[in-house]
């Protein structure tokens, strides 16, 4: 059974949530895998802490908490002080390189850095930096194939906005792909599951 564990963490107005959603939905729907999502807000909503923990497994998915995620993906200072901790030894650790300094992180751990707010920036609309995220992640991990990711983004974004969040996918994913070694975040979640 291959069951992967992704924690996405940031603040209030990024689009943590809704990055959950995408991955659960690509998961579920167009994987045929399964999929769980839960989430945690802090107090204030917009601008606190939050999180989106998301389960993707070959089987039915028992316990819906994430416990050690294998990939851990923050978009903010905060996030990464606060989860870091949980990653499963030799998972994958994937940040905004503009908003994220990781510290101390364990050698065995692989990772990914994509300046999504700054990418966001240069499509005039910052609101769209979760997705470059989702499109990165589909260029760096394989809990999801990219064709389910794409079609994910496009189902769970308003009509009128489709355009722009499929282009901003795009330009994650392309970003992705060429990274040197981005093979290893696949081979390390391969590790992980044995």
């Amino acid at each position: 059974m291959s069951t992967t564990e992704v924690k996405v963490g940031g603040l209030g107005g990024q689009g943590v949530i809704l990055a959950g959603m995408i991955v659960g939905r690509a998961a579920s729907i167009y994987d045929g895998k399964y999929a769980t999502m839960t989430q945690a807000f802090g107090p204030e909503a917009r601008g606190s802490a939050c999180s989106a923990q998301v389960i993707v497994s070959d089987e039915p998915v028992e316990y819906p908490y994430v416990t050690r995620p294998n990939i851990l993906v923050v978009m903010s200072q905060e996030a990464y002080n606060r989860f870091a901790g949980e990653l499963a030894p030799g998972g994958t650790l994937i940040y905004d390189a503009d908003l994220v300094q990781p510290k101390n992180v364990p050698a065995e751990t692989v990772q990914y850095a994509i300046a999504c707010t700054r990418i966001a920036e240069e499509l005039r609309r910052q609101m769209v930096a979760n997705i470059v995220m989702v499109g990165f992640v589909a260029a760096v991990t394989d809990v999801c194939s990219v064709d389910a990711l794409r079609e994910a983004v496009k189902t769970s974004v308003p009509a009128e906005t489709v355009s722009f969040n499929v282009t901003a996918f795009e330009r994650g994913y392309e970003f992705g792909l060429k990274l040197p070694g981005r093979e290893a975040g696949r081979r390390s979640l391969a590790a992980s599951h044995a």
